[in-house]
């Protein structure tokens, strides 16, 4: 579904990810953790556009999509999900997640039927369903993280990338945002997830990689991370059990 190899980028002259591979197979989550500074958020970018690759590859369905422009990759089926949520503050959530279902209004994706799943999305996410009027700019943090999740979802992709969803969210919300992606993983969906809570996200996740300054340290099946001594010793201490 979603094919990473030997990926190199970087910021400048600084070099940021060198030669990360990995794989996201259809209907999986596999997650990628690390500390910060890694390069987590630089895969993320790399991947969907908002920074060229300077070397390797990025498929997509079989489909070559290294480098191309952020909107040329979300028509061939990539949403991204950002660090920081980036909402359109002045709209309202439904305008908010009816532009993430831009590509089908033009018919660079398979329209399907919008409306359903606007109401299914809305579904999802009951919250967004209490405030479906208001100003994107006027909710909560948490309640903006759904929005940009939920938009994500709106363009029906083939792989969602979600880059640190509970960032800055209150223990409760952490929760909720973790319930979501199960749901989301009982439907279908195949994501990439970047977290901080290593443990939460391996507890989600049918795969996971450890990055550590721009390599791929260790990589297996999640549950079998969970268990690595390295792993826990790294990543899984300080109250992040979910």
């Amino acid at each position: 579904m979603l094919t990473i190899s030997n990926l190199h980028a970087a910021y400048g002259k600084v070099e940021v990810l060198h030669g990360i591979s990995l794989d996201v197979p259809k209907g999986q989550v596999v997650t990628l953790i690390g500390s910060n500074g890694a390069g987590k958020t630089t895969t993320m970018r790399a991947i969907s556009g908002m920074i060229r690759p300077k070397e390797g590859t990025v498929s997509l369905n079989g489909k070559d999509v290294t480098g191309l422009d952020s909107h040329r990759i979300a028509r061939a089926g990539l949403a991204h999900s950002p660090e920081g949520r980036r909402v359109f503050a002045t709209m309202s959530v439904t305008d908010n997640l009816l532009l993430g279902a831009f590509p089908r209004f033009t018919r660079s994706r398979p329209r399907g039927d919008i409306r359903a799943d606007l109401e299914r999305a809305l579904e999802l996410f009951p919250r967004l369903k209490e405030r479906q009027t208001q100003l994107a700019g006027t909710l909560s943090g948490g309640e903006q993280q759904m929005l940009a999740m939920a938009r994500a979802v709106m363009l029906n992709p083939e792989v969602i990338l979600l880059d640190e969803p509970s960032m800055g969210l209150a223990p409760i919300l952490v929760d909720e945002v973790f319930r979501i992606i199960e749901r989301l993983k009982a439907r279908g969906v195949t994501m990439l997830l970047v977290e901080q809570f290593a443990a939460a996200a391996l507890n989600v996740a049918d795969y996971g990689y450890v990055l550590e300054n721009g390599r791929i340290a260790v990589h297996g099946p999640a549950e079998k991370l969970k268990n690595d001594p390295a792993v826990q010793a790294a990543y899984l201490g300080g109250g992040q059990a979910h």
